[in-house]
């Protein structure tokens, strides 16, 4: 049987202090004597804290990690990957596999010392008897597998090939096999997204994942310090941003992409600039996440925004808890709902340029390919978990989370959703991760997403209702336009008529107005064209579906202070009633 380690905490087992707390966690778990595989998943391609020979701390791969340290005590190390097949951590784990395959290849009148094979079925088969041999021989054996999901993919069932179902088989039995137990083997899976592999294999009671994260502020700091040690004036020549500045302005970022950043500045000779490290943490971020995540960068604040007096002055309330460092007093998340052309994501837009913290747009995340959408997510939420503070805009919410109850696109909606509601509702992301859920159609989400603690602030938005909402509305949208006409010169029917207007109807009407004039030659939009204008102008929407998207917002709506007037007094039950009829009528 194998012997537990010493305590990681103690001075018994000093090397271990360099050891990441996922490391000593698959330690831990290991010497319980009751599992022997691990799935690694997360940040997987990055760099990890390891000890030299001499004691000095130092950053190394992952595989050089696990076989130099890890698993450093082990007779035999194995890994295998499809591309480089059957490979050796030393040289003489490589001679021990050879003479046990000499005698395979004489059993099995096989010739794989000529050629070992690369496909998994005949991999595994042949890896299966060789540990049978040697850990019957008492052997300590470790065997690292990468790109797993090559290997065992997500699909469903009836998608899997003999291939794969045979490789299921070998890696299922490997973990709940009495003699692999009772002997010191170790079987480690490595994978970026644990939705990238055979669920059967990742839920199963006889295997622990284990998440690799990407390195927080201390870990950053202290990857930084080590980086430039010795190289500090050239660093302080070089960058307008400090050690720590750096550490702090770089979450989401891992080891590699630091080592990057750093690199430039050491070697090139590049000065550093916070809009230089501005522009390169976008830059990484998106490309880790597939281009899957967009950073809202603007120089607009809420003052651009016409209207929704108290909506800005709820959202101001939560900048300036987050400025104060009270994130515990935040909503988990936002429901902002309203009419099409209410300006929902322009509000949300005008946000992040004072909210204080980043803010990124979550982009369309679905693939046709089966497995892809979910390991899209996962990586997206990795991310933001290693990025926070932040905050996560989703437009059209109730086309993009999907539906618990979904059906016909093989449970993918239904697994996205269930992602999305466990990470939303995680307790430690409250204030550090909030969501702002945007939709017209808010009716058409489901209440998990929208009940208190998910999306517990519900902010509706509604077109202008008075005469002076109407004018500063008008007054934006002239000078986004160019348009300059005295409040007096405009036509009624934009103030005070029947007709309302939204921002984006508003917009529409004067850049028309603006085209007509260039029709006639002129610069100048005039009383006469804006008057022509406003009467040939059709809103492209359809007054019953602008009706029942309003009295959507009206219900979904947690503040009464946020309501016009003329639904303050309304009765649920009425609203609720024309609704449904609404939806019968359209």
């Amino acid at each position: 049987m194998p012997t537990p380690p010493a305590d990681p905490s103690s001075a018994a087992a000093p090397h271990l202090a360099y050891y990441p707390a996922w490391a000593k966690e698959l330690a831990r778990k290991y010497f319980t004597n009751t599992v022997s595989e691990f799935i690694l998943h997360g940040d997987v391609r990055d760099l990890v804290p390891a000890q030299t020979r001499d004691g000095a701390r130092t950053y190394v791969p992952l595989h050089d990690f696990l076989t130099n340290d890890l698993f450093a005590a082990r007779d035999v190390t194995i890994l295998y990957d499809r591309s480089a097949g059957i490979h050796f951590a030393d040289a003489a784990s490589k001679k021990d596999f050879n003479r046990a395959l000499s005698g395979y290849d004489s059993i099995f009148g096989t010739e794989y010392q000529q050629k070992l094979p690369k496909d998994p079925p005949r991999v595994f088969s042949l890896l299966e008897n060789y540990f049978r041999l040697r850990l019957a021989d008492g052997k300590r054996i470790a065997c690292i597998i990468d790109y797993a999901e090559t290997i065992v993919p997500m699909a469903e069932a009836s998608m899997y090939s003999a291939e794969d179902r045979q490789a299921l088989v070998y890696l299922q039995k490997w973990s709940r096999d009495p003699l692999f137990l009772a002997h010191d083997f170790t079987a480690c899976l490595v994978t970026e997204n644990l939705t990238d592999l055979n669920q059967q294999l990742v839920q199963s009671p006889h295997t622990v994942e284990v998440h690799v994260p990407i390195p927080d502020a201390s870990d950053r700091r202290t990857y930084i310090d080590w980086t430039i040690d010795g190289q500090r004036d050239t660093f302080r020549r070089y960058a307008d941003v400090s050690a720590a500045g750096l550490a702090e302005n770089t979450a989401g970022l891992n080891f590699t992409q630091l080592r990057t950043i750093l690199a430039d500045v050491l070697q090139n000779h590049n000065r550093l600039t916070f809009e230089t490290l501005s522009a390169i943490k976008k830059e990484f971020i998106e490309a880790e996440a597939y281009g899957l995540l967009e950073f809202i960068e603007t120089d607009y604040s809420l003052d651009l925004v016409a209207g929704h007096t108290e909506a800005k002055k709820h959202l101001r309330q939560a900048a300036t808890a987050l400025q104060n460092g009270r994130p515990d007093v935040l909503p988990m998340g936002y429901l902002v709902s309203g009419p099409v052309g209410s300006g929902k994501t322009f509000t949300i837009t005008c946000f992040a340029g004072e909210i204080g913290i980043p803010m990124v747009k979550l982009k369309n995340f679905r693939s046709q390919w089966q497995g892809v959408t979910e390991g899209n997510l996962e990586k997206i939420l990795n991310l933001l978990e290693a990025m926070t503070p932040v905050a996560v805009m989703i437009d059209e919410a109730d086309a993009a989370l999907g539906d618990r109850d979904a059906q016909g696109d093989s449970g993918v909606s239904q697994r996205v959703f269930s992602q999305i509601v466990s990470f939303m509702s995680n307790p430690k992301h409250r204030g550090r991760v909030i969501f702002f859920l945007v939709t017209a159609r808010p009716d058409l989400m489901p209440v998990d997403l929208k009940r208190q603690g998910r999306a517990e602030e519900h902010l509706a938005l509604f077109y202008p209702s008075t005469r002076d909402e109407r004018e500063e509305l008008l007054r934006v949208m002239m000078d986004r336009t160019g348009v300059d006409l005295p409040m007096a010169e405009v036509p009624d029917a934009l103030l005070d008529g029947e007709r309302t207007f939204s921002g984006a109807d508003m917009e529409a009407l004067l850049t028309r107005a603006s085209f007509r004039a260039a029709a006639q030659g002129t610069d100048r939009v005039t009383a006469a064209i804006l008057q022509a204008t406003v009467d040939d102008f059709i809103p492209p929407t359809y007054p019953s579906e602008v009706e029942l998207q309003t009295l959507a917002a009206v219900l979904e709506c947690t503040s009464r202070d946020l309501l016009p007037e003329r639904f303050r007094a309304m009765d649920r039950k009425e609203v609720v009633a024309q609704v449904e009829a609404l939806k019968r009528s359209i």
